[in-house]
């Protein structure tokens, strides 16, 4: 598992390991019941403390990402592909909302960009 850490990054540095891991799951590069690194391994790997990792694993946790079982490690749970399918929409809708807030920004009304938006999607 790759994960790149920007110290420089104003967004915590456990949320930049949650956000990774999570699209790594969502986009599936982590299949179901593949093993993550432990807390340490991953803290020393990382150049963090055992402490942000965990925060991390916990959080992923909660959200039904991963599962822990304690003296084993964690592991990506059995997806439920509802949750999953919630995420990547989620990203959808940023994403045109995103397209939208430029193309107003730069003079264009609600007609051109609905106009566009299906010649887009014509062509796809």
């Amino acid at each position: 598992m790759k994960l790149i850490i920007q110290h420089s990054s104003m967004q915590p540095i456990y949320e930049q390991i949650l956000g990774q891991i999570k699209d790594s799951i969502i986009h599936g590069e982590l299949m179901e019941g593949t093993m993550l690194p432990s807390v340490r391994t991953l803290a020393k790997e990382l150049r963090v403390s055992a402490l942000t990792v965990k925060k991390s694993y916990d959080a992923l946790e909660q959200e039904g990402f991963i599962i822990t079982v304690h003296g084993k490690g964690s592991y990506v749970s059995s997806a439920n592909q509802a949750q999953l399918l919630e995420e990547k929409r989620r990203e959808v809708e940023a994403e045109l909302e995103t397209a939208i807030r430029k193309g107003k920004s730069c003079g264009m009304n609600e007609q051109e960009l609905t106009e566009l938006f299906h010649m887009i999607l014509e062509e796809l």
